[in-house]
């Protein structure tokens, strides 16, 4: 049985893990540093030692180098106290002049809970695999593929989703609604934990969403004064909702939302996040891949959390000539995703019986 204080603690450290992630990717030292604690150890076979030390290589390496993604997932953490294990899977994106590089790995990590604050102890990186192709990437210099209608990520101050992110922590800190005041440091954990599996269930119901072409469901995770910049549709949450829609059923043949490294920073009634995505589609003859971010404002209202602001800001793509095959090797696997209630996951969510 999962007691309150694991429950609190697990959200703290996805949230750290996730963080740390966004350091590497950003060139942030700071934020990256803030993962471990100041004593802390790393072990990555090209370097084992202090993570301070970690920490300057990766980000003077990074700085100069083309947008990376850390799809850091399969968090699984076990607490005792004010210790912690975790192992998790990270999907690396890296990208050089003509390569793109996709390594596969996991995070071996001891966490401690110092005055409060969960960080790294010691992390262990093992790599499991390894995919490497010539580069199709496209930046938006183009209009055969979607990599012209979105923001394009980048590193330190030149990534729009720092000055995004920024912007609504600003937003927060001037609004008299920002702080709930909690009675104790617990009970502010536990709060922030639960508020992030809401939010965490925001951004499932948006993929499904999209993927299903589901109009009604994408409207409820939208509060009324909604803006979402996603590139092929920009307006209100509403009319996102229904323009989107209508693109994924007649532009693309399927699609697919994939969701991991969320991080989320809760204040009383509001909350920023920044969470990555990977997109597949069919479209135009093409197997299309997009890996990119969210980056989120989000707001409770009536005991609800909702997504007040969504701006999506892609990191890298490929685009090669469709592989699908419905056949063959496939052709024992009888049930396939679609668009609309046909989808087999609405019978499945009904067999709650809700």
């Amino acid at each position: 049985m999962i007691s309150p204080h694991d429950l609190a603690a697990r959200a703290a450290i996805c949230n750290v893990l996730a963080l740390h992630s966004r350091g590497v990717d950003r060139a942030d030292a700071a934020l990256l540093g803030a993962a471990y604690h100041p004593d802390a150890t790393v072990d990555y076979g090209f370097f084992a030692g202090d993570a301070a030390t970690l920490v300057a290589i990766l980000a003077e390496a990074q700085k100069t180098t083309p947008p990376t993604l850390h799809r850091t997932c399969n968090m699984w953490v076990k607490v005792a106290g004010d210790r912690a294990v975790a192992e998790s899977y990270v999907i690396a994106y890296v990208e050089e002049a003509d390569l793109q590089r996709t390594v596969l790995g996991r995070y071996l990590d001891r966490l401690s809970c110092v005055d409060g604050d969960w960080r790294i102890a010691h992390r262990h990186y093992v790599i499991e695999g390894n995919m490497n192709r010539a580069s199709t990437v496209s930046r938006g210099d183009g209009a055969t593929d979607l990599a012209h209608y979105v923001a394009q990520g980048a590193k330190q101050a030149a990534d729009p989703g720092r000055a995004l992110l920024s912007l609504y922590a600003a937003e927060i800190a001037a609004s008299s609604k920002g702080t709930t005041a909690m009675t104790s440091p617990s009970d502010t954990a536990l709060a922030n934990a639960l508020a992030r599996a809401e939010i965490h269930d925001l951004c499932m119901a948006y993929g499904r969403g999209v993927d299903r072409a589901d109009e009604a469901l994408l409207r409820s995770i939208f509060s009324d004064d909604s803006v979402v910049i996603s590139g092929v549709i920009n307006g209100s949450g509403a009319e996102f909702a229904e323009q989107i829609c209508v693109f994924v059923q007649t532009q693309i043949d399927l699609c697919f939302h994939s969701v991991a490294n969320e991080w989320v920073e809760i204040d009383g009634d509001n909350a920023v996040g920044e969470h990555y995505a990977l997109a597949h589609m069919v479209a135009g003859g093409n197997d299309v891949m997009t890996g990119g971010r969210y980056l989120d404002r989000y707001v409770k209202r009536d005991g609800k959390w909702l997504i007040r602001n969504r701006t999506f800001v892609a990191d890298w793509n490929t685009s090669h000539p469709s592989s699908l095959e419905r056949g063959g090797f496939y052709e024992a696997l009888k049930t396939w995703g679609s668009f609309g209630k046909a989808d087999p996951v609405y019978a499945h969510w009904a067999s709650l019986g809700e």
